[in-house]
């Protein structure tokens, strides 16, 4: 019995030795980088090529807190001209959003790519100026008559949330490019007595009777890594 239970113990041992260098075998350890991405969004800065009416600078960043969770966030300026079928006019102003980032995707070795979700708490700064404004008129051949009024709102603000869903692949070393949309709905917004905030820098055109809005960006960003972390990692067995 004794010789039985001995070599029980032994098999024992030997299974969870061989369990043990199995695991060893089975995980290895990849960097993990740390660090500030820095970058622009290619659609404000390309309309401003194009569009006369529009000029526009947004910053992006983020940086990497935890294997799934980044801080980030947007700086922007807009200026633009709206040339309506009742009005037209100009919206001035500064926004900064900031938030969080989760990144969904399973990134393989030491890929650092991103499919993720994330919020932002935004706020803005800014001007309207009503350029002019169209009357119809019945007796009037051409049935408008458009006067220019040049009055300027100063001292508005807004502030809002967003939910935001979007993608970063890296396609040279340390260089990324990006794609977002977002979800926003309007907290606060202090308007003039006389003018609705038809447009808001950051949160985008408003709507009538809703509190939501939307938009999207396209960026393109560099990587700054600060420092390395190692995390283990399993391999895949062929």
């Amino acid at each position: 019995m004794l010789k039985y239970i001995f070599s029980l113990v032994f098999l024992l041992c030997f299974s969870i030795e061989s369990n043990a260098q199995d695991k060893a075998k089975d995980t290895v350890k990849i960097p993990q980088r740390y660090g500030l991405r820095l970058g622009v969004d290619l659609h404000r800065l390309t309309k401003s090529l194009y569009d006369d009416n529009y000029k526009g600078l947004e910053l992006v960043g983020d940086y990497r807190i935890t294997k799934k969770f980044y801080i980030a966030g947007e700086l922007g300026n807009e200026d633009k001209t709206t040339p309506d079928d009742n009005a037209n006019y100009t919206t001035k102003g500064t926004y900064f959003k900031v938030g969080f980032d989760y990144n969904a995707y399973e990134n393989w070795l030491d890929m650092e790519n991103m499919i993720y979700i994330g919020m932002r708490a935004g706020i803005g700064s800014f001007s309207q100026k009503l350029n002019s404004y169209n009357i119809y008129e019945p007796g009037n051949y051409y049935g408008t008559n458009t006067v220019a009024i040049g009055q300027e709102f100063n001292g508005l603000s807004a502030s809002w949330i967003e939910v935001v869903s979007g993608l970063k692949a890296e396609v040279f070393s340390n260089l990324y490019v990006g794609f977002s949309l977002r979800l926003n709905y309007l907290v606060s917004n202090k308007e003039p007595e006389e003018f609705a905030n038809l447009y808001i820098p950051g949160f985008n055109k408003t709507y009538e009777g809703s509190k939501f809005g939307a938009g999207f960006n396209y960026s393109v960003s560099y990587f700054i890594p600060f420092y390395k972390s190692k995390e283990k990692v399993k391999e895949i067995k062929q």
